[in-house]
C-alpha cells in the first residue's frame, strides 16, 4: 500500500511539472471544436511550426501520439498546408479519453511546439457531450484507422442476476479469433491481439473494436467495382457453461476518388459485405470537413449523391463551398483542389436495427493548369499602357515586375511613374493593372514607315510567388501601341536682316534628319555657309543671314524682294522627304547685290553720289551700253543680268572665279564714265570648287551662290584686271551677250589644273579674259 501511494505521489509530481512548463496560446491560432462523434483541435502553423507534436494526457500518464500509435488508439493527425494548420481528431472512444457513461468524454491533450529553438508544452483540454444519441451499430472509416462500436446490452437469459454478458473484465475473459474469407486465424486473448495493434474496449454500454489499415488479417475484395478493405473479428467468451459470440466486422470503401469533367467523384456500396444485413432502406447525408449539411445546403453547393444499382457514387464540384485549392508551380503554374469528405451513410436492416456508417476521406484533383492573363486595355488617346494581369490565384502574389530589362520590386515608392493596382474578384481570384506612359524614357520606341506611325513598344515579365513558401512564377507578355507622328516642324520668323527658325525637340525627332537643299544640316554646315546654329536638349535655333547659301529670292523690285529659305526633313536611311518647312520674308535693304546659282545677278546699288549734278540713275548702264536698268527711282537703280554677260571681267583665282562689272553713267547729253572718285563696281565671287562652267560660250551652273559685292571706290581691293586687248591671245573674244548653246558643261577645277600644266604661273590671280 506505501508502494502505490509513492508511485501516485511520482507521477502526479511529474504532472506538475509539465503543467507548470505550458503557456497560454496567443488568440486566433487555436480552435478546439466537439463534433458529434470526436473531439477536433486545430493549431496554425504560424504558431505550432511544422512539426508539432501531441501528447494524451491521463492518469495512467503522458503518451506520444506517433504516427502507429494514432491509428491504434483512435488519433488522427493531419498537416493541412492548404489549409495552413495542423489538426487532431479524436474519436471519443479514443484510448485515453476519460468517458463518464458513454455521453460525457474529458480530453487532455499537450501541445509540443520549437520556437526559437526552444521547446514549449502547451496543455490543451476539453469536455464534450454528447450531442447525437449512440445507433446501436456505428462504423467510422478514419483516414487511418477503422472503428466499430455496438451495444453492449444484450443479456444472457441463463444468467442468473440478468446483468450484461460483457460484465465480466473484457481483457481476462475473452478471446478473439480473426477471419479472412475462407480463412480461420488461431484464436488469440486481447491482450496479443493488443500487441499486433487491435483495440477492443468495453464501455458502459458499447463494446468497442478499432484497427489500422492493412493490418494482418484484414483482406480487400470488391463490391460492385468499389474496392473494400475488410477485418473480421470474432469475439468469444465461455461463462460457466455457455459460450458468448461476438461478430465484429469492420469494412470501409478504399475508393481513392477520381476527377472528371470539373467534378470529384467518390465511390462506395450501400452493401459492402455479404455478412452485413441486407438493407430495406438507406439514408445518405453528406458535408465537409467533418460537418455534415443540410440537403438544401448540399445541393447549392453542388453536392450529388447518385445510387448506380448498389453503388453511391458522390460528386462534388471542384471548385465547390467547402473545399480548398493550392498553387503548385512545375515550369508552369497549376492549381489542385482538396476537399475534405464527410460522409454519413445510415441504414435500417429487416430487424429495424439502424446502423450508421461515417466516412472521412480526402479526395484530391490532378494538376489543373492555371490561366494566368494578360489583357491590353490601353487606350491610345489616353497615351499610357493599360495592361491588366488577370486569373491570379488567391495564394499567388506579384512581388516585382521588370520592364524593358528594368527591375522595379513591389510595392512601388511614391515617387515612381508607374503604377500597379490590385483588383479583387467575387470568385476569390485577383488581379493587377499596370499604367506606364508612352513617354516615359523605359518605353522603347520604332517608327513604323508603313504605318507612317510611332510604335510604343513595352516588354514586361510579371514575377508572382505561391504563399506560403515564395515559390516564384514568371509571366511575360509584350503590349505594343501605334500613335499618329508627324515630322518635325519648325517655328520660323522674319527679322530685318535674317530668318530664325526655332525647333522644340521631341523625344521621337531622331527619326528624321534635316537638311538645307541636298546637305545635312549640322553645326559645321552652318559654319561654312555662316548660318547661325545652336542645338540643346531643349531645341534647335538656326539664325540664317540674308544673302547665305540657300536662299530663293523673287519678285525683286527697288522697294526689296521675298527671300525663302526651306529646312527639309528627310529619312536618314533613303534621304526621301517627309516635309518640309519653307519660310519667305520681304525685305528692302537700300542697295545689295544677288549672286545666284545659275549665273543672274540681282543689283540695287545707290548713286546718289556717282551721277553727275543733273543726272539720272535711269541713264546708267553696265559696261555693256546695252545692259540698263530695270527700274530706278531719284537715287537707286535696278540691273538684272547674267554674271558673264554685259561686258564682265573674269578673274581666276586658285580657289575662286570672281566675275567683274561696273555701273557706267551714259547719259547722250553727256556720255562720260561716273565719276573716277566714286566708281560703282559689281563683282561675284564664286568658288572653283562648285562651279562648273566658266565662259560664256557654255552654260553657267554653280552648286553654291556667289558672294557679292558693291565696291565704292576708286580702288579695285579685289586685283589687277587687264584690259579685253591685253590677253595672251592679243585679240578679243567676241560672243554674242545672249547666247545660249546647249548645255555642255566643264568642271572648272579641271580647267585651271589643265591650264596651270601649260606653264601658268602661281599667283593668286591669272590674266582675266573678257567677254564683250
Amino acid at each position: 500500500m506505501r508502494l502505490k501511494s509513492v508511485l501516485s505521489y511520482r507521477v502526479l509530481f511529474l504532472l506538475s511539472l509539465r503543467t507548470a512548463s505550458t503557456r497560454d496560446i496567443p488568440s486566433g491560432v487555436l480552435q478546439m471544436e466537439c463534433r458529434e462523434r470526436y473531439f477536433m483541435i486545430a493549431v496554425g502553423f504560424s504558431f505550432a511550426g511544422d512539426k508539432p507534436r501531441f501528447e494524451a494526457v491521463d492518469s495512467t500518464g503522458v503518451h506520444a501520439i506517433t504516427k502507429e500509435y494514432a491509428a491504434e488508439c483512435g488519433y488522427t493527425i493531419s498537416l493541412l498546408p492548404v489549409l495552413g494548420h495542423v489538426e487532431l481528431r479524436a474519436s471519443y472512444f479514443s484510448c485515453h479519453t476519460n468517458d463518464a457513461d458513454d455521453e460525457v468524454f474529458t480530453f487532455n491533450f499537450n501541445l509540443i511546439v520549437t520556437r526559437g529553438g526552444k521547446q514549449a508544452t502547451y496543455a490543451l483540454n476539453k469536455t464534450c457531450t454528447l450531442s447525437l444519441p449512440w445507433s446501436p451499430r456505428e462504423v467510422t472509416c478514419e483516414v487511418n484507422y477503422m472503428e466499430v462500436s455496438v451495444r453492449s446490452e444484450a443479456t444472457c437469459p441463463y444468467v442468473e442476476n440478468g446483468d450484461s454478458a460483457f460484465k465480466p473484465a473484457l481483457y481476462s475473459d475473452w478471446k478473439v479469433m480473426f477471419q479472412r474469407a475462407e480463412d480461420q486465424f488461431l484464436p488469440m486473448n486481447l491482450s496479443e491481439a493488443r500487441k499486433l495493434g487491435y483495440v477492443f474496449a468495453l464501455t458502459d454500454e458499447r463494446l468497442v473494436f478499432r484497427t489500422p489499415y492493412e493490418q494482418p488479417h484484414s483482406f480487400s475484395t470488391e463490391v460492385n467495382g468499389v474496392p473494400v478493405e475488410v477485418v473480421h473479428a470474432v469475439l468469444f467468451s465461455r461463462q460457466s457453461w455457455v459460450v458468448l459470440v461476438v461478430d465484429l466486422l469492420a469494412a470501409c470503401s478504399m475508393h481513392n476518388g477520381s476527377y472528371d469533367g470539373g467534378y470529384m467523384i467518390w465511390e462506395t456500396s450501400e452493401l459492402l459485405h455479404s455478412l452485413v444485413s441486407p438493407l430495406n432502406e438507406t439514408e445518405v447525408s453528406i458535408g465537409a470537413n467533418g460537418k455534415l449539411v443540410e440537403k438544401k445546403v448540399a445541393e447549392e453547393r453542388g453536392y450529388a449523391v447518385e445510387k448506380i444499382n448498389t453503388t453511391l457514387q458522390v460528386r462534388i464540384p471542384y471548385k465547390a463551398e467547402g473545399g480548398y485549392r493550392k498553387s503548385f508551380v512545375s515550369r508552369d503554374l497549376y492549381e489542385y483542389y482538396v476537399f475534405h469528405l464527410y460522409l454519413e451513410q445510415i441504414s435500417v436492416d429487416k430487424a429495424e436495427i439502424a446502423a450508421r456508417l461515417r466516412f472521412h476521406r480526402i479526395i484530391v484533383t490532378p494538376l489543373l493548369r492555371c490561366h494566368i492573363f494578360t489583357e491590353n486595355q490601353t487606350l491610345v488617346r489616353e497615351r499610357a499602357f493599360t495592361i491588366y494581369l488577370g486569373g491570379v490565384p488567391e495564394d499567388v502574389v506579384l512581388v516585382s515586375i521588370q520592364l524593358n530589362g528594368r527591375d522595379f520590386t513591389l510595392p512601388l515608392t511614391n515617387m515612381s511613374t508607374y503604377k500597379v493596382t490590385e483588383v479583387l474578384h467575387p470568385n476569390g481570384t485577383h488581379g493587377y493593372t499596370l499604367t506606364v506612359l508612352f513617354d516615359d524614357p523605359i518605353v522603347k520606341l520604332q517608327f513604323s514607315r508603313k504605318a507612317v506611325a510611332m510604335q510604343h513598344i513595352l516588354n514586361v515579365n510579371y514575377t508572382l510567388a505561391v504563399q506560403p513558401g515564395n515559390e516564384p512564377y514568371y509571366h511575360e507578355t509584350t503590349v505594343t501601341a501605334l500613335t499618329r507622328v508627324s515630322p518635325p516642324v519648325f517655328d520660323a520668323h522674319c527679322s530685318e536682316s535674317s530668318i530664325h527658325f526655332k525647333l522644340d525637340h521631341r523625344p521621337f525627332d531622331y527619326l528624321w534628319e534635316l537638311a538645307i537643299g541636298s546637305d545635312v544640316l549640322t553645326s559645321d554646315l552652318a559654319d561654312q555657309r555662316g548660318y547661325i546654329f545652336s542645338n540643346d536638349s531643349q531645341s534647335l535655333r538656326l539664325d540664317v543671314p540674308l544673302f547665305t547659301n540657300g536662299y530663293k529670292y523673287q519678285d525683286v523690285t527697288l522697294k526689296g524682294f521675298s527671300g525663302t529659305f526651306e529646312i527639309l526633313v528627310r529619312v536618314p536611311e533613303t534621304s526621301e522627304v517627309q516635309t518640309s518647312t519653307v519660310k519667305t520674308c520681304l525685305f528692302n535693304p537700300k542697295e545689295f547685290i544677288m549672286c545666284s546659282t545659275n549665273g543672274k545677278v540681282n543689283v540695287v546699288a545707290n548713286l546718289s553720289l556717282p551721277i553727275p549734278s543733273g543726272g539720272s540713275p535711269a541713264e546708267t548702264s553696265l559696261r555693256d551700253k546695252s545692259c540698263r536698268p530695270k527700274d530706278a527711282d531719284g537715287t537707286r537703280a535696278l540691273f538684272s543680268f547674267a554674271v558673264n554677260d554685259c561686258g564682265a571681267i573674269i578673274m581666276l583665282g586658285r580657289d575662286s572665279v570672281t566675275y567683274r562689272n561696273e555701273i557706267i553713267f551714259s547719259s547722250v547729253r553727256n556720255p562720260e564714265n561716273l565719276s573716277s572718285k566714286n566708281r560703282v563696281l559689281l563683282q561675284c565671287t564664286y568658288t572653283v570648287a562648285g562651279l562648273h562652267a566658266l565662259f560664256s560660250a557654255y552654260k553657267f551652273e554653280s552648286d553654291t551662290v556667289g558672294v557679292g559685292r558693291i565696291v565704292h571706290s576708286n580702288r579695285i581691293i579685289e586685283g589687277p584686271a587687264v584690259d579685253p586687248t591685253s590677253a595672251s591671245t592679243r585679240r578679243s573674244v567676241t560672243v554674242r551677250p545672249r547666247y545660249q548653246p546647249s548645255a555642255k558643261y566643264i568642271k572648272v577645277s579641271s580647267f585651271l589644273k589643265n591650264l596651270s600644266n601649260k606653264g601658268l604661273k602661281e599667283s593668286s590671280q591669272v590674266n582675266v579674259f573678257t567677254v564683250i
